[in-house]
């Protein structure tokens, strides 16, 4: 097959992706929004997810007659492993790399605002009112990072200049990692909980991570615990949640990711003094998009030469290949 001006099919939803001057230059470009997807799909080669959180593909993936590749402009893909693209032949890649290190400057500053009382200082500055206090030290706290991919290595890292005291949650066990200290597997997640303040979730959605965090983990974290989650609102139990944040059971929680996205405003969470809440942005950061564009770029020129694309994902797993 011909691959010299593959047929590239962009799914977008509002706004196109910025900057395709040379991803234009390279191949065909459709672009369509969820309601064309499937005439796109007919004979292209290649399908780029701007759009990530759409689940559209999964109805139309009949269409998709000619298709070698899915690229995600996203670093979780569990919206596109229906069984269908999971149970064949067309390869899938994410945009691993863009995110790391902005988000794992969000989770510190996360950190930091729960130590410092910073949304309390806000709130007292708009009443006028000066009231003294005394916060955290964060040198000597420990924190418990759940996902061991580059996104929980670079907050880890990130957590540790800061003097924080890590460890991390991941497939596999090990001892004196060099950006997260001691690794204790999934099964030992809730023997860790009790012996850190800090517990920051970065792992993908999976079937296994899916819920990881009940009532049971939130119970066995301490009551001085915070959680952060900046990785999939699944991997939370929303209900158990908001009844560990209502007795205290827990201190405070910053989420940047919900099971419902966006948060509904009817949720209780909003009102919550103990809770820290973004719109799914902890990763964006001025120029994201056009970074996400040269990702996609790179990989469409070893597309066209017949290379080995870069961050090539286990369908089975749900993890890039080589990942931790």
């Amino acid at each position: 097959m011909d691959m010299s001006q593959p047929i590239v099919v962009v799914l977008h939803g509002a706004d196109r992706p910025p900057a395709m001057g040379p991803v234009e230059a390279l191949s065909r470009v459709r672009y369509t929004n969820a309601g064309g997807l499937w005439s796109a799909l007919n004979g292209a080669h290649a399908l780029f997810v701007w759009d990530s959180r759409t689940p559209v593909l999964a109805r139309v993936w009949d269409a998709a007659d000619s298709l070698r590749w899915v690229h995600a402009a996203s670093a979780g893909v569990d919206n596109l492993l229906f069984p269908g693209l999971r149970d064949s032949d067309v390869l899938l890649t994410n945009s691993r790399g863009v995110f790391d290190e902005p988000m794992a400057e969000y989770v510190l500053g996360l950190v930091l605002a729960f130590a410092k009382d910073l949304p309390t200082t806000i709130r007292l500055q708009q009443r006028r009112h000066w009231s003294h206090r005394e916060t955290e030290r964060l040198a000597g706290s420990r924190a418990l990072v759940v996902g061991t991919g580059p996104i929980g290595r670079a907050i880890g890292r990130k957590l540790g200049a800061a003097g924080v005291i890590v460890s991390g949650v991941g497939r596999v066990a090990r001892a004196a990692d060099p950006d997260l200290g001691d690794v204790v597997p999934m099964a030992g997640l809730r023997s860790a909980l009790p012996h850190h303040d800090w517990v920051v979730l970065a792992a993908p959605l999976t079937p296994e991570t899916t819920g990881l965090i009940d009532a049971a983990a939130l119970r066995a974290m301490r009551g001085t615990a915070r959680l952060v989650n900046v990785g999939r609102g699944g991997l939370v139990v929303q209900p158990d949640l908001i009844d560990a944040l209502d007795s205290r059971e827990i201190a405070g929680a910053a989420f940047d990711v919900f099971r419902d996205d966006p948060l509904p405003p009817s949720s209780p969470l909003w009102d919550m003094p103990n809770v820290l809440i973004s719109p799914h942005m902890s990763g964006d950061v001025v120029g994201w998009r056009e970074e996400l564009v040269r990702r996609f770029q790179d990989n469409l020129e070893r597309f066209r030469d017949g290379r080995p694309l870069v961050n090539l994902v286990d369908k089975r797993r749900g993890y890039v290949r080589g990942g931790s």
